[in-house]
């Protein structure tokens, strides 16, 4: 009995309790986001109007991506793109983080974000792009030796490059008077 309680409090304190994913790893950086170039139209005039989606974590199970936070990255790597507005800005994003897949246990864990984005043209209520983005990420042994640190980091990165994915998808699109396409 008492091998079993030190084996026990041994793999407490080797994996710790879960955190939520934060949102300074979710978030694009201001190089990253600029690394991209964007339509005249689209810049300072895209208002985030609402995110759905994301699950809070549970301490003694593991980590997820919360809806908030998600939003507040997306919300930052946005503003970190020059493409952030105020709440009168023409453009209204909406967000749907649809699922996370993560994997229960392993060395290297890779989790998968899928996010549905669309962008309206507010006067219009036209949709101008609506897609549905899944981005894998890998956190190995070599990011964080405790698992649940690694799993958190692994939420972080799929969020990240996630919304990276969908700054990239912007970058491409050329809104002109009555006219909207995507150059590949």
């Amino acid at each position: 009995m008492l091998r079993f309680l030190a084996v026990s409090l041994f793999a407490i304190i080797l994996t710790g309790c879960a955190s939520s994913a934060q949102v300074p790893g979710m978030t694009v950086s201001d190089v990253q986001a600029k690394a991209n170039t964007y339509d005249a139209q689209l810049q300072n005039n895209v208002q985030l109007s609402e995110v759905n989606g994301g699950e809070k974590t549970n301490p003694l199970w593991t980590s997820e991506i919360d809806g908030p936070d998600f939003r507040a990255a997306l919300q930052q790597s946005l503003a970190n793109a020059d493409l952030l507005g105020d709440a009168s800005a023409p453009y209204a994003l909406r967000a749907n983080l649809l699922r996370v897949d993560q994997p229960l246990f392993g060395l290297d864990f890779e989790v998968t974000s899928e996010v549905e984005y669309t962008l309206v043209d507010v006067a219009s209520n036209q949709v101008v792009v609506r897609e549905v983005i899944r981005t894998p990420f890998t956190a190995g042994v070599g990011d964080a030796f405790i698992a649940i640190k690694r799993l958190r980091l692994a939420n972080e990165g799929a969020a990240r490059v996630n919304i990276e994915s969908f700054l990239k998808r912007l970058s491409a699109l050329k809104i002109e008077a009555k006219q909207v396409s995507l150059q590949q």
